[in-house]
C-alpha cells in the first residue's frame, strides 16, 4: 500500500542529510512524501527539495524571548500546527524527541489510524547540557511514556539501540546509519591548492560542527605542542568555536581554517586529506555511544580515521582496522594515536576504507528503512 507519510524535524531543513534521504527513500517507493520543519530567516515556507515538499511552519511566536517558559510556548505553536499538517497522515516519521509528541498525538486523536515512526538521531536523555540532570529526568519520562505509541523505532547506533532495550523493554530498534550515498570518490587537492599546503605535509581533517565538546579545543592544542611541521590539521565546519580555531590560524602556521561546504562538495573536499579525525569528548552517554555521519563520509571519501576512545566509534575502526583509537582522550592521547596512525602501512588502510565503505553506505542503510516500512 502506498501511503501519505510527513517526516516531522524541528530544524529549517536546511542541512538534514539524514532526513532528506530517508525522504528520497521513501518518495522512491512510491509513497507522498513531505517534510514539515521550522521557518528561518531568509527561507522559503514552501519549497521542493530533491523533489521532496517541504513546508516551514512560520512562528508567530519566533522573535520573542529566549527565556524557557518562552521557547516552551514556541514549541506548543509548532506541535499544534504542524499536528494540524499530519491530520491526513497515514504514517508520521518523528525524527528526534522533540517531535515525537506531534506524532503520538496525531495518532491518538486518530485513534490509532496513524502509524508513528520514532527515529533517535541522538541517546537524547543524556546530551551535554547545563542542566543535565534536570533534563535527563524529563526527557527520561517524556520518553518512557511516548515511544509505547511508536508502532517501529529507528535509531543510529548499536549502543543506543541496546539502551533503548534496557530502558523501555521494547522490541531492538532498527539500526539506521546515518552514511552517505556511495561514490566511487577520487582523491582531490583542494586544501593544498588552496592553502598552499606542501606535498610532503600529512593533512589531518576536522569536519563538522564546531561546539563544546568536539574535542576541538583538545586537537588544536595538541598541534601546537608538536615539534615538527610535517602534519597540518584542516579544521571545516561552522560554530561557535570558529573564532578559537581562526585565532590559532592566525599564530601557527599548520593550522587552517575553512567555511563548510555544500553536500554535494562535500567528498571533493574531504578526500583532499590524508586522515579525519573525530575527538568527541567522554563527557555525556550521546558522546559515547555516537556513531557520527561525519565518520562515515570520511570513509567515502577514501581516507583513515583517528577517534577519541568511544564506544562505537572504537567499535568500528577496530573491527574494520581503518584507523588508530586513541587510548586517552586528551592531546598526549591524540598526539600518541596520530604517531600510530603514521607508523603504519598508508596503502593498506586506504585500500581497507575503500572496501568497507560499500557496507557503510546509504544504500545499505535504506534496505533496512523499506523493511521497517514495509512492516507497517
Amino acid at each position: 500500500m502506498k501511503a501519505k507519510i510527513v517526516l516531522i524535524v524541528l530544524n529549517d531543513f536546511t542541512n538534514d542529510s539524514r532526513v532528506l534521504k530517508e525522504a528520497i527513500s521513501l518518495q522512491s517507493l512510491g509513497h507522498a512524501v513531505h517534510v514539515i520543519a521550522l521557518h528561518g530567516r531568509d527561507l522559503s515556507e514552501h519549497e521542493v527539495i530533491d523533489g521532496i515538499p517541504v513546508r516551514r511552519v512560520k512562528l508567530v511566536s519566533r522573535p520573542w524571548s529566549k527565556v524557557k517558559l518562552v521557547q516552551l510556548l514556541k514549541y506548543f505553536e509548532f506541535f499544534f500546527r504542524a499536528l494540524f499538517y499530519c491530520r491526513h497522515a497515514d504514517i508520521v516519521h518523528c525524527n528526534d524527541l522533540n517531535a515525537l509528541p506531534i506524532g503520538v498525538a496525531a495518532k491518538i486523536l486518530n485513534l490509532g489510524r496513524v502509524k508513528v515512526v520514532y527515529d533517535a538521531h541522538e541517546y537524547e536523555i543524556h546530551r551535554v547540557s547545563p542542566t543535565r540532570r534536570v533534563n535527563i529526568a524529563v526527557n527520561y519520562m517524556l520518553e518512557r511514556i511516548l515511544i509505547r505509541f511508536a508502532d517501529r523505532v529507528m535509531t543510529v547506533s548499536e549502543a543506543i539501540a541496546n539502551e533503548y532495550v534496557r530502558l523501555y523493554r521494547i522490541r531492538k530498534p532498527s539500526l539506521v546509519l546515518n552514511c552517505p550515498p556511495f561514490s566511487e570518490s577520487k582523491k582531490r587537492d583542494v586544501f593544498r591548492d588552496r592553502f598552499g599546503i606542501r606535498q610532503d605535509q600529512i593533512i589531518v581533517l576536522y569536519q563538522g560542527g564546531l561546539s563544546k565538546g568536539r574535542g576541538i579545543e583538545i586537537l588544536l592544542q595538541a598541534f601546537s605542542e608538536l615539534l615538527d611541521d610535517k602534519v597540518v590539521f584542516v579544521v571545516m565546519g561552522y560554530g561557535p568555536l570558529e573564532s578559537l580555531v581562526l585565532e590559532y590560524q592566525i599564530k601557527d602556521a599548520r593550522v587552517f581554517f575553512h567555511p563548510a561546504v555544500s553536500p554535494r562538495e562535500l567528498l571533493d573536499y574531504t578526500s583532499s586529506a590524508d586522515y579525519g579525525v573525530l575527538f568527541y569528548e567522554d563527557n555525556c552517554l550521546n558522546h559515547r555511544y555516537c556513531s557520527p555521519n561525519k565518520m562515515f563520509e570520511y570513509l567515502m571519501a577514501g581516507i583513515p580515521v583517528l577517534s577519541s576512545n568511544l564506544v562505537e566509534m572504537k567499535r568500528l575502526i577496530e573491527q574494520n582496522n581503518i584507523g588508530v583509537v586513541a587510548e586517552s582522550n586528551d592531546a598526549e592521547g591524540f598526539r600518541r594515536a596520530l604517531a600510530s596512525l603514521q607508523a603504519m602501512d598508508y596503502e593498506s588502510l586506504v585500500s581497507r576504507v575503500k572496501t568497507v565503505r560499500r557496507r557503510y553506505c546509504w544504500e545499505e542503510q535504506e534496505k533496512v528503512l523499506v523493511e521497517v516500512y514495509h512492516d507497517l
